[in-house]
């Protein structure tokens, strides 16, 4: 049964929340000063924890929104063009539908109240995204839409963010016809893919997998602040200014995500935030490891090696860990049974605490973590199933078949006020 949120959390998914002024201390009582309160864009709910963006996203708090939701795990096959829906309290497949061509993501919508799987049709111009009911799990009429790798949305719910991968642009659109509003291109970041947005909703960081970087992006004024290079070597002068004049690969010059060339040395996926909002991590394929900006000064100001292929990155219920997927194989094209594992960092002090390998190798790629924090479900990329690891018991791993290729899957229902996309980044 899904359990109410809070009055508070209701009003504040709804719109503006107002509240009282608290009662003066009685005399010689000291107060704890209040944490500044944050300025957001208008129409973004209020941040309710300033030291905690995740705050809103523990177990208790489902939104009325995802009430009658199935619980379900949804699995785009990429090179099945299939969605694989599993029961997870079974543990079984209950059905397997065809989707578009190329599915990649799964992504909840703003309100809650969607699923839509990205379809980009790599090297194709039948780009399309799908509709899925979570009450039903039953798939909708696809949107022909501009290479929809990945799919996020503005953090006041009025557009969609078409991420075009291979067109090196955003496209904003209206979150319910899709029809396309404006762009922001991004010529400085090949293989645009990931993204993650300020605690005030006012930027956002989207990662360059084949530019080697991540970008900025001025939500408000709708324009590229910056574009930079991440190296687990950030410190080397010498070996930065030689990734500055490296050229860019890039993913629209006949070359499809499966055939990216080798041997670069940063390979930026996933990205999300710390939960004060002042750092991103950001995972890397191809440098085995997570890089970590200050978003204040846009510098990259860490690394920490994790595991082969370092990929997607999901925190844990009570916002104190940061989960990463490691792929286990630095090769996009990848390879069955490779050294795939799970890193669990704790955010506070960015040290690692645990590593789970996948017995007799995986490749744990992109999903999320179950409604009530146990388990984290991630798919297999090159080895066609799914793995739930379980976060309360060193991370023991169970799998389920799936079709070829399954990519960004999603946990459905999840709690939070509203999604900022991806396969469930909510807030």
């Amino acid at each position: 049964m899904l359990k109410p949120v809070s009055l508070a959390i209701a009003l504040a998914f709804v719109g503006t929340v107002s509240y009282s002024q608290p009662q003066a201390p009685a005399s010689g009582a000291a107060r704890a000063p209040a944490p500044a309160a944050i300025d957001t864009v208008p129409g973004m709910p209020p941040v309710i924890d300033a030291n905690n963006l995740y705050s809103e996203t523990t177990s208790s708090k489902l939104s009325p929104n995802v009430a009658g939701a199935l619980e379900r795990v949804y699995v785009p096959n990429r090179a099945s063009n299939t969605v694989t829906v599993i029961d997870p309290t079974t543990m079984k497949v209950v059905e397997t539908y065809k989707v578009g061509r190329n599915p990649q993501h799964v992504v909840p919508s703003w309100d809650l109240k969607t699923l839509w799987v990205a379809n980009n049709a790599e090297g194709h111009k039948d780009g399309s995204l799908t509709p899925i009911d979570p009450k039903t799990g039953k798939a909708g009429k696809s949107i022909p839409v501009d290479d929809p790798y990945n799919l996020y949305w503005s953090p006041d719910g009025k557009y969609a963010i078409v991420v075009a991968e291979a067109l090196k642009r955003l496209d904003f659109r209206d979150p319910q016809t899709m029809k396309l509003a404006y762009s922001i291109p991004t010529p400085q970041c090949a293989g645009i893919n990931h993204a993650d947005f300020s605690i005030d909703g006012k930027f956002a960081l989207f990662t360059c997998e084949f530019g080697g970087g991540i970008t900025k992006i001025d939500m408000v004024n709708r324009k590229v602040i910056d574009t930079i290079k991440l190296s687990k070597q950030y410190d080397n002068p010498e070996i930065m200014a030689k990734m500055a004049k490296a050229p860019q690969r890039n993913h629209g010059h006949g070359m499809s995500h499966g055939d990216m060339m080798e041997g670069s040395s940063s390979m930026p996926q996933d990205v999300r935030a710390s939960p004060d909002g002042k750092t991103f991590f950001v995972a890397d394929m191809a440098a085995d490891g997570v890089h970590i900006v200050d978003f204040a000064s846009f510098k990259q100001i860490g690394f920490i090696p994790t595991g082969v292929g370092a990929h997607g990155l999901y925190p844990s219920r009570d916002g104190k860990q940061l989960y990463v997927a490691n792929r286990g194989t630095n090769k996009v094209t990848g390879t069955q049974r490779g050294k795939g594992s799970v890193t669990v960092i704790d955010f506070a002090t960015r040290k690692i605490v645990a590593t789970w390998p996948v017995p007799n190798g995986g490749s744990p790629d992109m999903g999320n973590v179950s409604a009530d924090g146990k388990y984290l479900w991630l798919s297999g990329r090159y080895d066609g199933e799914v793995y739930r690891f379980d976060t309360t018991n060193n991370g023991a791993v169970e799998r389920i078949k799936a079709g070829q290729e399954p990519h960004g899957l999603t946990v459905w229902p999840q709690p939070g006020r509203y999604s900022l996309g991806h396969t469930g980044n909510l807030r």
